[in-house]
């Protein structure tokens, strides 16, 4: 480590830091932090992160760093340091003003098709839901459309939240379907007409895939046929919605009947009534934070410990849809995470420890979509998503002060930032005309 200090002239401050070309991923190290690996264990003391064009190289304890050659060192001061936060399930760049329709690409509820539509054309770089999101921490997000008039939502996207044009990092990663209440109302009032539907359009992909011709009664198009061949073939996730313990062994049982299927739950908020099922299943889940109360007859059983008793029992669980709603924004992620670890102080409850919580919203979303090691870590061979926060980051007042995309130092301003400068002060001679009467 001594070798590695002599390369710069000094350890500056981070908060002189770190000004290079927005385009270019920079070579540098954080030492002196905190460190959350996003990996499930507990904070690091005392830690070192060496960043090299754009990938780690080690992140640990700085007294197992070795040497590295770059002349940007910042000592953090003990300030925490952690993986960016991977949001799952999501529609950040899908709409602008969710009330106005012309800005709002979520849904389709007029397209003749479904299983074929892919968020990724649709997918706002500038939108300011994105930039709120990123200054909140958030580096990665799994996008996916709304259902329209089929069970099948469409094929969702990976995106990077950084600052330039490209966000998406993987088109058509997942297909959504809804096998729950929401289902059953589109498939034409019965879960028993969802799953129908749910075999015959498998059923017609796997005819697609094997150059059979499309039958004359046939009912899906020849765009959702072909949209749902990788689902048949394992090669692209089945995000499947469903929440009452009922409906998920219903799932677990088609699996069973259809080993090919590569199948992810969504929601299941009385998954932890079928936690063994589901661990013994191998599927994993992206379940909502804390849903404590029903607000639906296929919520009943839910609970706040639904997290926490189903990691108890070997469930691999993310947690996941967070949308644009007041109580569910992205930019929420790290508290609900954080209110899973308070959940221990409750007695009777189950939460999650501090890094396990933390991984439940970094590197197990990441993994559950295929991406174990690459995002929503600090390790050798991650991509540099780093965040650097004020305080402890699962913390409700804690907020980030730095954020990076492929070691990309990123810009943390938005329309509610640049509204907060304006009005700041009340100086009435800073407010616009139509507030001078």
């Amino acid at each position: 480590m001594r070798a590695l200090l002599k390369t710069a002239t000094a350890a500056l401050a981070l908060s002189s830091a770190l000004i290079a070309s927005p385009a270019l991923a920079q070579d540098f190290v954080i030492t002196n932090a905190t460190i959350g690996t996003g990996d499930g264990s507990e904070p690091i003391e005392n830690g070192t992160v060496m960043v090299d064009d754009g990938k780690i190289v080690f992140a640990g304890p700085t007294s197992s760093a070795g040497d590295f050659t770059t002349d940007r060192i910042y000592d953090v001061e003990g300030q925490w340091v952690t993986p960016g936060i991977v949001v799952a399930v999501t529609d950040l760049g899908l709409y602008d003003v969710g009330a106005v329709s012309n800005s709002n690409d979520k849904g389709a509820g007029g397209s003749h098709f479904a299983a074929a539509i892919d968020v990724a054309p649709a997918i706002n770089p500038s939108s300011q839901h994105i930039k709120v999101s990123r200054a909140a921490g958030i580096t990665r997000a799994l996008v996916t459309p709304n259902h329209g008039p089929s069970i099948f939502a469409g094929q969702g996207a990976l995106i990077d939240l950084g600052d330039d044009p490209d966000a998406v990092q993987q088109p058509r990663a997942f297909q959504l379907v809804d096998l729950g209440e929401t289902g059953a109302r589109i498939a034409g009032g019965s879960r028993s007409a969802a799953y129908v539907e749910l075999g015959n359009a498998l059923s017609e992909a796997s005819d697609f895939a094997n150059g059979r011709r499309k039958a004359d009664d046939a009912l899906l198009t020849r765009a959702d046929a072909e949209a749902l061949v990788p689902v048949v073939t394992g090669k692209q996730q089945l995000y499947v919605e469903v929440e009452r313990a009922a409906d998920i062994r219903q799932v677990l049982a088609f699996k069973r009947s259809n080993p090919r299927l590569n199948l992810v739950l969504v929601g299941a908020s009385e998954g932890w009534l079928v936690a063994s099922d589901i661990a013994r299943a191998g599927v994993p889940v992206i379940a909502d934070a804390l849903d404590d109360l029903p607000s639906s007859f296929e919520q009943l059983a839910a609970t706040q410990s639904n997290v926490g008793r189903m990691h108890a029992a070997g469930v691999k669980v993310a947690i996941g849809r967070l949308a644009g709603s007041t109580d569910g924004h992205p930019r929420s992620a790290a508290q609900f995470a954080g209110n899973l670890v308070a959940l221990n102080n409750v007695p009777g409850a189950s939460g999650l420890s501090w890094g396990q919580a933390l991984a439940t919203i970094t590197s197990l979303p990441a993994e559950i979509a295929g991406h174990a090691g690459k995002f929503g870590v600090l390790a050798a061979g991650a991509t540099a998503d780093i965040v650097l926060w004020d305080g402890d980051p699962l913390e409700v007042s804690t907020a980030p002060t730095r954020v990076f995309i492929d070691g990309v130092e990123q810009p943390l301003d938005s329309h509610q930032t640049e509204l907060a400068k304006r009005y700041r002060d009340l100086d009435e001679s800073d407010l616009p005309k139509a507030y001078d009467w």
